[in-house]
């Protein structure tokens, strides 16, 4: 089942136009990784799917319905359908580890008991199965200003899966991350990809993940898609493309894919 369909899409802010001619289809159950320089359009893109950003051109599909002419209370309902991952955690630090993922049943549970803290049996069992996916079941009572970054990554993560969402969007999950921590957040992506079925959409700067981690890669420059496949097409020439060749930040791309690319560990650029 398709659950994202873009045709020759135009987005933007102001009268600036960001990405366009952008096509696109994403099924239920993929994990999409959307690789490319900064500032080209990435978590534009990202955002966008949740009728975040305006749209200038084109069509745009969201779980059946067309985000740039729909109603506020429709809207309202496809953004409970979407689960939300910043680079920034966007947690209540001094909360803890339980009642920040609570905070993502807040429409079953309430305003009221929310407020008070309570929930009911069947509450808890599912916020101890999220904090179990995410390994964070030993530290429930925990503030979350006392774990470190990646811990307060997956915190957000089983937060976003309390909402019980079709689809994740990952906004650079992992840019703020050490490479341990990185690596331990993306497997929990992926078993939450793998156990739920749920669509996960990530912009990734590491290329190394993304050729592990998922099953579509869409790399973006200069405003338009120029690959879209899977993660072994990305060989020396289309990371070239990709990144706009030997600028600084492709060469630090490049780096963090020699493993994968053995010319290049040959040849180091």
């Amino acid at each position: 089942m398709i659950q994202i369909e873009a045709r020759t899409l135009a987005l933007g802010y102001g009268q600036r136009t960001v990405l366009r001619e952008i096509d696109l289809s994403i099924r239920r159950g993929e994990f999409i990784s959307i690789i490319g320089p900064s500032g080209v359009g990435k978590s534009t893109l990202l955002m966008a799917i949740n009728a975040s950003i305006a749209i200038f051109e084109g069509e745009l599909r969201v779980l059946g319905e067309v985000v740039h002419n729909i109603s506020n209370g429709s809207l309202k309902k496809i953004r409970s359908r979407i689960g939300v991952i910043f680079q920034g955690f966007n947690l209540v630090r001094r909360m803890t580890v339980l009642d920040n993922i609570a905070s993502g049943m807040l429409n079953k549970i309430g305003t009221v008991p929310a407020l008070i803290k309570y929930y009911t049996k069947e509450q808890y069992e599912k916020m101890y199965e999220y904090m179990e996916i995410v390994g964070l079941e030993e530290e429930a009572l925990k503030r979350c200003d006392r774990l470190s970054g990646g811990q307060m990554q997956r915190v957000a993560i089983a937060r976003a899966l309390a909402q019980e969402p079709e689809i994740i969007l990952a906004d650079e999950p992992i840019s703020s991350l050490d490479p341990v921590s990185a690596k331990r957040v993306m497997e929990t992506l992926k078993e939450v990809n793998d156990t739920y079925k749920i669509t996960v959409v990530s912009n990734l700067h590491q290329l190394n993940h993304a050729k592990e981690y998922c099953n579509r890669v869409i790399g973006i420059n200069r405003g338009r898609i120029v690959y879209n496949g899977a993660p072994e097409g990305l060989d020396d020439a289309m990371v070239c493309q990709i990144y706009g060749g030997m600028t600084d930040e492709g060469q630090r791309a490049l780096a963090t894919s020699i493993s994968f690319y053995p010319s290049y560990a040959e040849n180091p650029v």
